[in-house]
């Protein structure tokens, strides 16, 4: 079986900021109190004429271009997204048309804002097992357009969410380096904390739906952030006694940015002290699927991650669904060191 790994990574962020204070009023809340409960100072809205597809497009261009790999090499293109242009066909096939990968097997993963880590180990394996000739290089895309599903009037998840896309190229690395281990979990049991209730089989689009809301976002907050706090630090435990590797050798953790808060008081319980931590949703808010994969990208553009350094990503969403992956770091030269849990405090408490 091929090792395979990161070999390219890029993200698309929309142009547009929107602030705190652009959000709070039809919330009923202020930027303050945003910034207390979340961390969260800003996000970027998509523009009228983006779709979810056009973020992934752009994303994935950044990530073939740091890849150094043409479209037409890629054996599969993967979207994962809650967020999809249509309900048929899959985005991804989309994003396949738009960036010239003709060759390319393409579909889309829903495991909500887990989606990319599903996605990456379902690439991953796919590639490993290649056959002789068959190409074995992957894209694996995370986006999201949270702005078109919101309630800007519930104040639980008007403040939380951005727009935004992250994407990784998968390909071969030396043996023993890249992906180490990927974990996932499902507890189909709490599927109703995260959700959008009307639009799918269940319960058709309808006036009725519309009048009601039934087409926005709804998440039970408090009961999410005990699922998360009592779920994480086990999935953690066990991705690296899978991969028999101690938590004092990782050097970076990568979460789904769904909190700042939650996020801090949640880090002491990993075990992960040796460990940078690293945030991006101070600036851009919860991007759904994107979040892992655009910090990603944020880590590389900026030097934070070196050559042969343990990253563990941990993801969470709706289903309710759990991801966390062990990567040895194969892309550039320059070492960093992320942001420490004393950065984070300063930031989410200023």
């Amino acid at each position: 079986m091929q090792s395979i790994g990161i070999t390219g990574v890029g993200s698309y962020l929309p142009e547009t900021v929107i602030s705190n204070e652009e959000i709070a009023h039809d919330a009923g809340v202020t930027d303050e109190w945003i910034v207390r409960k979340t961390g969260i100072r800003e996000r970027r809205r998509a523009a009228p004429h983006e779709a979810t597809s056009d973020l992934a497009a752009a994303a994935a261009r950044e990530a073939l271009d740091r890849a150094g790999l043409t479209a037409d090499r890629l054996a599969y293109v993967v979207v994962a997204t809650s967020t999809p242009d249509h309900p048929q066909p899959a985005t991804a096939a989309l994003v396949q048309d738009r960036i010239g990968a003709h060759r390319a097997a393409a579909f889309d993963v829903n495991a909500v804002c887990s989606g990319f880590v599903y996605a990456l180990k379902t690439v991953e394996k796919l590639l490993a097992g290649a056959g002789p000739g068959e190409q074995r290089h992957g894209l694996v895309i995370g986006a999201d357009l949270y702005s078109r599903i919101l309630d800007y009037g519930d104040r639980r998840t008007a403040a939380l969410f951005g727009d935004g896309a992250g994407a990784v190229v998968l390909g071969p690395v030396p043996a023993g380096r890249g992906l180490r281990h990927v974990s996932l979990a499902t507890r189909g049991d709490a599927h109703r904390l995260i959700g959008v209730e009307a639009g799918g089989s269940r319960r058709p689009a309808s006036p009725r739906t519309v009048t009601e809301g039934g087409h926005y976002f709804r998440m039970d907050g408090r009961a999410v952030r005990s699922f998360v706090q009592r779920t994480l630090p086990q999935e953690i435990e066990r991705l690296l006694r899978g991969a028999a590797v101690s938590p004092d050798a990782v050097q970076h953790f990568v979460p789904h940015q769904a909190n700042g808060i939650m996020l801090a008081e949640l880090w002491p319980d990993l075990g992960l002290h040796g460990a940078a931590l690293h945030l991006t949703l101070e600036r851009y808010a919860n991007t759904g699927a994107a979040s892992v994969p655009v910090t990603l990208a944020e880590m590389d553009r900026t030097g934070a991650v070196a050559p042969g350094e343990l990253v563990v990503l941990a993801a969470f969403g709706g289903g309710m669904s759990v991801g966390t992956a062990l990567l040895e770091w194969t892309m550039g030269d320059a070492a960093g060191t992320g942001r420490t849990m004393p950065e984070l405090l300063t930031t989410v408490a200023s």
